[in-house]
């Protein structure tokens, strides 16, 4: 016998409760079966679910509740208003990345006087940095590297869906830059932060279903901020910005790493919405 919408998702909000998962994961996943808005399937509780749609809801909420993200199996995550193909190859884009991106934009509008600027996106996985900036300041030239070729063919996918014209390279770090003697303006990146001795507290929907490469910064955490500082002043012009996503925690290290690179820079470390130290800029 088939449920109506409201028992189905006080169904799927116990089951992923007692299993410590999101509850209200049933929601976007039942959103993604019916093809509907929140407002659509609230106004349609009291609505049948078809044989099929049950059958693949309880599948759907029970892969969930054994730790396969809600993401790869809708196959896409919003971001800053915009949905971005994910998978198993990228970093699913979070929040704390958007108000990087937000700072971004601030900061480029305060600290340059001319329009026609030239910005990198460092290990962009799906694209999300890069295909925002572009989106969101269409005169930028962009760049995006990675190392992993098949993170790139998804970043590809979503400039694509999104009509963002961007440059990709595959290559480690600023290496590409640095190779092609090509000088930037604005360098973001949200790199590799969680040091090795963490792996054990990481949920498993984290830890067995992201790339590794993605997440891990060696022992302390801060192996690719340390890289970059290096590379940085063979890549950016005398006028330049900077701006990285980083660990809670993080902040005074890797604010300490910039302006060892950049003595006269202004570094400052911002705190996220929730008043955790997330982002270090320097204004060069």
């Amino acid at each position: 016998m088939t449920q109506k919408i409201y028992e189905a998702l006080r169904w799927a909000s116990s089951f992923l409760q007692e299993r410590q998962r999101d509850e209200n994961a049933g929601e976007l996943l039942l959103q993604h079966i019916l093809k509907m808005k929140r407002s659509e399937l609230l106004a349609n509780v009291r609505e049948s679910l078809t044989e099929q749609q049950q059958h693949a809801f309880v599948e759907m909420v029970s892969r969930h509740g054994e730790g396969v993200p809600i993401q790869h199996m809708i196959g896409e995550e919003q971001f800053y208003g915009r949905d971005f193909i994910v998978n198993e190859e990228v970093l699913i884009p979070r929040p704390e990345t958007e108000e990087l991106v937000w700072h971004a934009l601030e900061d480029i509008h305060q600290h340059f006087a001319k329009k026609e600027l030239t910005l990198a996106d460092i290990g962009t996985g799906s694209g999300a940095i890069a295909v925002t900036m572009k989106l969101e300041r269409p005169e930028l030239a962009v760049y995006a590297t990675d190392l992993s070729e098949k993170a790139l063919h998804t970043a590809k996918q979503n400039s694509e869906a999104l009509g963002a014209d961007i440059s990709f390279f595959q290559g480690d770090l600023l290496a590409p830059f640095i190779e092609k003697e090509i000088k930037l303006d604005v360098v973001l990146s949200n790199p590799p932060y969680i040091p090795l001795a963490d792996r054990k507290e990481l949920s498993t929907v984290v830890i067995d279903h992201e790339p590794e490469m993605a997440l891990f910064g060696g022992e302390d955490g801060l192996d690719i901020y340390r890289r970059l500082c290096r590379q940085l002043p063979d890549v950016l012009h005398p006028k330049a910005l900077v701006g990285f996503e980083i660990g809670a925690g993080q902040g005074e290290a890797v604010a300490a790493l910039l302006q060892g690179a950049f003595p006269q820079a202004a570094v400052s470390v911002k705190n996220d919405i929730n008043g955790k130290d997330r982002m270090v800029f320097a204004k060069i």
